[in-house]
């Protein structure tokens, strides 16, 4: 089941994706909650899917021209690995981590399936990193990592867009993964019944202007998503609708020789097999004034 979060006559809705189409299930079931995480919460995949059967013609919409949003709003954490493939941290002059790089974004740093990602004003150096997203299905603390994939409702994609020399002022990465609409998420929901466990296997790609840079399999993870939920539940409890960011491969921009940065004009897709492509466009911040 896909399940994506869309704007209708100015309000978020969320709909379940059916080829070129989108059921509003707002219209479709008034009763159930109005937002991912409130699916997620009630376990109420079943009843959205019963609802998309049963729909009248008029609660169906076609995808093209539909305004996305990030299929979860406001997640209350959103935990990024870093150098979880190996190749990208060889790339970046890094040793193989013996444990993952764990920063975190902000909420404030999410952008939709469309919307366009910034360029800051207080840099040129903005890159883009093609990763998987596990999407936390259940409260977990002290989750064994054979029990872990009973705690992940499903997956999407993200972009975890870089502002490089911002992340590089400091031993901490947090200022330049987080400045205002530089991560990407979406086009939509999958739900974990529909990959391989842990999304193992599967093809991750970016393309800039259609031109492929970086391309790799999610088994190259050094930490898998299994793994990933024991290790933080170690230390924290994960909540419905937190977000876990799984690290990207080799050919990041900064990377290149010369570096290639992102620029208003460009667009970056990010497409996971069996989930589905992520594309932004890429334009300069603008300040009103």
């Amino acid at each position: 089941m896909r399940l994506a979060a869309f704007e209708h006559a100015g309000t978020a809705r969320l709909g379940l994706v059916e080829g070129d189409s989108i059921i509003d299930l707002a219209e479709a079931a008034p009763d159930l909650p109005r937002d991912l995480t409130g699916v997620i919460r009630a376990g109420a995949f079943a009843a959205a899917a019963q609802a998309a059967r049963t729909a009248r013609p008029g609660a169906r919409h076609k995808l093209a021209g539909l305004r996305f949003l990030p299929p979860i709003a406001n997640p209350g954490k959103v935990i990024c690995l870093g150098l979880n493939y190996a190749d990208h941290a060889k790339e970046g002059g890094h040793a193989k981590p013996e444990y993952p790089s764990f920063f975190m974004r902000c909420a404030t740093s999410l952008v939709a399936h469309g919307e366009a990602m910034l360029r800051p004003q207080a840099s040129i150096q903005l890159d883009y990193e093609a990763e998987l997203v596990a999407i936390v299905g259940r409260t977990a603390r002290h989750v064994a990592k054979e029990k872990a994939f009973d705690y992940i409702a499903g997956y999407s994609c993200f972009n975890d867009g870089s502002v490089r020399d911002y992340q590089r002022k400091t031993s901490q990465w947090t200022i330049g993964k987080n400045f205002d609409k530089t991560g990407g998420f979406g086009p939509w929901f999958v739900t974990a019944d529909e990959l391989p466990p842990g999304a193992v296997g599967l093809t991750i790609e970016s393309r800039l202007n259609g031109k492929v840079m970086q391309h790799a399999n999610t088994r190259d993870m050094i930490v898998p998503v299994a793994e990933t939920v024991a290790l933080l539940t170690e230390c924290l409890t994960l909540e419905p609708g937190d977000l876990l960011v799984m690290g990207t491969p080799a050919g990041v921009g900064h990377a290149r020789k010369p570096p290639v940065w992102m620029k208003e004009g460009d667009t970056i897709e990010i497409e996971i097999e069996k989930i589905g492509v992520l594309s932004n466009p890429i334009k300069d911040e603008v300040t009103a004034r």
